[in-house]
């Protein structure tokens, strides 16, 4: 299923999007991280049997919002989790991206609000120079996780959706941690949508790739990250409880602005699309 968050009348409201993808089913949840706390894959299923016997809501009527317009808590990322990207960064600056040893890059970016599809990036000019576009693959977490397994990692995920990782590039490397760089207002569009994890084989080997202004700069396959799903959650909840809704943003591959000789930052007026196969095409504008 391809589940939406949308707003109609100037309320929000959760839905499943019918399968030609043109029209919303409504849900009986006030919004998803409601429906990923307390409804079950059988759950769902039977409230997406229920509203198909009613009307369906034209998606072109309705505004389309982030999937999880305001997670509970701060997205937990991976950095430099594709090798090629590892290699750019570095190049980029390798006193801030070098990795010393061969373990897995946290970080964590609040989010106030996340972007919507077909939404904007603040260019926030005058507080940064070097702004740049991450397409990323985000894991969003079904049930409570603490000291999971490796092998039982798919039990755990609810579902998939698109993150574009923006980053402030100059923030991000003037401080000593990431925080700051990555967590600007208007910094983590994502959607169109959360599919959930029966529609995709684990572990997820997608086409993902990123394009500015139409010109291709990304592209590379999910199944190619450093460190896996798996590994992410097993070395995570031995020492955390992540809660249902958590959102993992997997790293992002190669081709980002500051990976150019010399680097394409964005500017106000570019159009940067994420794409993920399976997923759908997250598509922003900087303003």
């Amino acid at each position: 299923m391809k589940l939406i968050t949308y707003r109609q009348n100037g309320a929000e409201h959760v839905g499943a999007l019918t399968e030609d993808g043109t029209g919303v089913l409504p849900l009986p949840v006030p919004d998803m991280n409601t429906l990923i706390e307390t409804m079950t894959l059988t759950d769902l299923r039977s409230a997406v049997a229920a509203a198909e016997r009613g009307s369906a809501l034209a998606l072109s009527d309705v505004e389309l919002l982030a999937p999880i317009p305001r997670p509970r808590q701060d997205v937990l990322c991976l950095g430099m989790n594709y090798l090629a990207h590892a290699e750019e960064a570095a190049r980029y600056s390798a006193d801030a991206f070098r990795k010393e040893r061969p373990v897995a890059v946290y970080f964590s970016k609040r989010v106030s609000e996340a972007g919507k599809p077909d939404g904007v990036i603040p260019r926030h000019a005058g507080l940064t120079d070097r702004l740049d576009y991450e397409a990323e693959l985000a894991v969003v977490l079904g049930r409570t996780a603490r000291d999971v397994k490796a092998a039982d990692a798919a039990d755990c995920i609810f579902g998939y959706t698109v993150l574009n990782d923006v980053s402030a590039r100059d923030l991000q490397t003037g401080h000593k941690q990431w925080y700051f760089g990555k967590s600007l207002d208007g910094a983590t569009p994502m959607g169109p949508v959360l599919v959930t994890a029966d529609e995709i084989a684990y572990p997820p080997a997608l086409e993902i790739t990123c394009r500015v202004n139409g010109e291709l700069r990304q592209q590379s396959n999910t199944s190619l990250l450093i460190t896996s799903i798996g590994q992410i959650l097993e070395e995570l909840t031995a020492g955390m409880t992540l809660l249902p809704g958590t959102i993992i943003a997997t790293g992002t591959p190669a081709g980002v602005g500051m990976g150019f000789d010399p680097p394409k930052f964005l500017q106000s007026g570019d159009v940067v699309e994420c794409a993920i196969e399976g997923i759908g095409t997250l598509r922003s504008t900087v303003v």
